[in-house]
């Protein structure tokens, strides 16, 4: 297993190029220990299926073999203190790692629900040729695990994703004569501040305060001497799971003084704690690794699960230890990825 995590990490798959590579590894490696998958390719950009079992539930595991980009020496993985240093250990090489090997133990193992390995090329932005695809052309299941990096705890919950562009119109005038003109920006900032004040993106849940609002960007004014007349900024908001994107828009609309541009509208994932699903997995964590704090959590971030999510099929984020994902020193702790392989071995013999 470390020897295949390592194999993993030191390709550079920030690019099409790397992904399609570090695809094609695993799916030799698989090959090699009598696993027969399928390579999806969408423009271009490569994913890899396997499914095995049968049964009329379909098991997914779902997880990302690309990187955000990083300096040559993230690619020379180093084994330290019980980690594995390197980037893209934690996310998500080391959970992908831990699916591959607990789908080649399954397979003399009789199922009574099938279990489908996912390993897709492009999370990192956005997704849309990998685990989109794959769901847009049928690739779809009952229950879905994505391993991401959660520190062994089962995260229920991820938000929605609202991008916004809100374009805001003025008046020019001479800089010296403001009052003259009607400053654009001016008027964006307040559009900004209405927004945040709107209670349906103050509203909170068991694992959130309220949804997040990132100002992104701000385009307006050329020039010192003169009031902007336009001005366009974008907004990420990361909206609650159990709120309604349409609503939110609804309401940005109806306080915004000026015109308003969606670019990206997700859905959010919540999957209840007592969910049946949830419960099996509550179980198999307690027989596995009874040390386990059986602790559920939630995501700010977005992960491939929304593409199901989407289709109204239940999706949890749930994977090894590790920190500093995306940063310099990016590491997975290597006993975590072995507690997750055995305790999806056993979570897949009982799933049904």
């Amino acid at each position: 297993m470390l020897k295949l995590l390592k194999q993993l990490v030191k390709i550079d798959s920030s690019s099409q190029e790397g992904a399609n590579q570090a695809i094609e590894v695993a799916a030799a490696y698989l090959k090699n220990h009598g696993i027969d998958g399928t390579i999806v390719a969408c423009q271009g950009w490569k994913s890899y299926v396997a499914v095995l079992g049968q049964g009329e539930k379909t098991l997914i595991w779902n997880g990302h073999l690309d990187v955000v980009s990083g300096c040559l020496e993230q690619f020379e993985p180093l084994v330290q203190e019980g980690r594995l240093i390197g980037r893209g250990s934690a996310d998500m090489k080391g959970g992908c790692v831990a699916m591959m090997e607990a789908f080649i133990a399954l397979k003399d193992h009789p199922l009574s629900s099938k279990v489908m390995l996912q390993l897709v090329p492009d999370e990192e932005i956005g997704g849309v040729h990998g685990t989109k695809y794959l769901v847009e052309e049928g690739y779809v299941g009952d229950f879905v695990i994505c391993t991401e990096p959660t520190q062994m705890k089962v995260s229920l919950q991820a938000k929605g994703i609202l991008r916004v562009l809100v374009h805001t119109s003025g008046k020019a005038a001479h800089g010296s004569r403001p009052w003259e003109g009607e400053n654009a920006i001016a008027k964006a900032m307040e559009n900004v501040e209405r927004i945040k004040a709107l209670p349906i993106l103050n509203e909170g849940s068991a694992f959130y305060k309220k949804s997040s609002i990132n100002l992104a960007f701000i385009s307006g004014g050329d020039i010192y001497n003169r009031v902007p007349d336009a001005c366009t900024l974008g907004l990420d908001i990361r909206y609650v799971p159990h709120l309604d994107a349409s609503e939110i828009v609804s309401a940005i609309e109806e306080i915004v003084d000026g015109k308003i541009e969606i670019e990206a509208m997700e859905p959010g994932v919540c999957v209840a704690e007592n969910a049946g699903e949830i419960c099996q997995l509550k179980e198999s964590m307690a027989l596995v690794a009874p040390d386990l704090s059986l602790e559920m959590t939630a995501q700010h971030g977005a992960s491939d699960g929304r593409f199901y999510a989407g289709r109204g099929i239940p999706a949890i984020e749930f994977g090894p230890t590790g920190a500093a994902w995306h940063g310099d020193h990016e590491y997975v702790e290597l006993e975590s990825i072995e507690q997750l392989r055995d305790i999806l071995i056993h979570y897949a013999l009982h799933f049904s």
